[in-house]
């Protein structure tokens, strides 16, 4: 049997807009897809590398980017006409960059987050079944334990850091055939407990802290995503772990596991396993599963 592959799609001529005096935004599509995120990420990365006099800020997102500058240092048209000319020179099939593989140990089904989902049954579109129970059944699947094997059977790329400081917004790196979708909840949750792991749309999102949230939770994770105070290691450089274009692991554990890491993450002693790649979007379109494997056996 032939690897399945994924057939790039041409994206739409970009779509730039001002904001106030100091703000681009630029659309690359009005819908989700790896060609449109790969071309932020791209096109992100080399406006860094070219160090653009006057811009301050760099946001890539699902599909768009958006950039704060000062207008007294590059004019607003001048910096557009430096976006048109890198957007054209950008190609994914010659484009590759250095990103991190990133194993991310998660308790299905843990005791927290079913306590909480549970609490709001009356704001769900099924209040007589679980939100693992309802994401399988609606994209069918027999078992809830065959959807979870499903949503850690493949890594998730991260697509965009935002919502609240330090949650990744992850797209599964797999054929659009085998995505999972999931809506959100019909009114929000005023709790999600930290660390949790939902789903909405196309994406799983890891809850850095307590607080509102409308995904449909899975389970939790023991690790931080966030460390405002950059007490462990691994967040020396940035109270935020994931960045865009990370890729991101979800491994099922078990509760003694979980309890494990938890005590080696309080006592500031927990590294994270996690891994340098070049990412080639070229070969990931030609096998996304055997690229998928190989990405992953650098962390085990």
């Amino acid at each position: 049997m032939s690897a399945e592959r994924i057939t790039p799609t041409e994206l739409p001529e970009p779509r730039y807009e001002h904001g106030a005096d100091d703000y681009v935004f630029v659309e690359l599509s009005e819908e989700m897809s790896f060609d449109a995120n790969f071309q932020a990420m791209a096109i992100t990365q080399q406006i860094r590398e070219r160090d653009i006099p006057g811009v301050d800020e760099i946001c890539p997102a699902n599909a768009s980017y958006l950039l704060h500058f000062d207008p007294d240092e590059i004019a607003p048209t001048a910096l557009v006409d430096e976006l048109k000319q890198i957007a054209a020179e950008t190609d994914l099939s010659e484009y590759e960059w250095d990103t991190r593989v990133i194993d991310v140990p998660v308790l299905y089904q843990d005791e927290w987050t079913h306590e909480t989902l549970m609490r709001f049954r009356d704001n769900h579109q099924d209040p007589d079944a679980t939100d693992l129970e309802y994401s399988a059944r609606i994209n069918g699947y027999e078992t809830v334990q065959d959807f979870i094997d499903a949503h850690a059977g493949a890594p998730h790329m991260v697509t965009m850091v935002g919502f609240v400081p330090g949650l990744p917004w992850c797209f599964q790196m797999v054929p659009e055939s085998r995505q999972i979708e999931v809506p959100k909840y019909v009114q929000p949750r005023t709790d999600t407990p930290s660390r949790a792991v939902g789903f909405g749309g196309a994406f799983t999102a890891i809850y850095p802290v307590q607080g509102a949230g409308g995904y449909q939770l899975y389970g939790r994770t023991p690790v931080e995503v966030l460390d405002v105070d950059q007490e462990l290691a691994d967040f020396e450089e940035s109270m935020v772990l994931p960045n865009p274009g990370d890729i991101l692991n979800f491994r099922q554990i078990d509760r003694e596991e979980y309890d494990a890491i938890r005590e080696e993450v309080e006592d500031g002693s927990y590294r994270y396993t996690m891994e340098e790649v070049a990412f080639s979007p070229e070969e990931f379109f030609a096998d996304p599963d055997g690229y998928n494997e190989r990405l992953v056996e650098v962390l085990y």
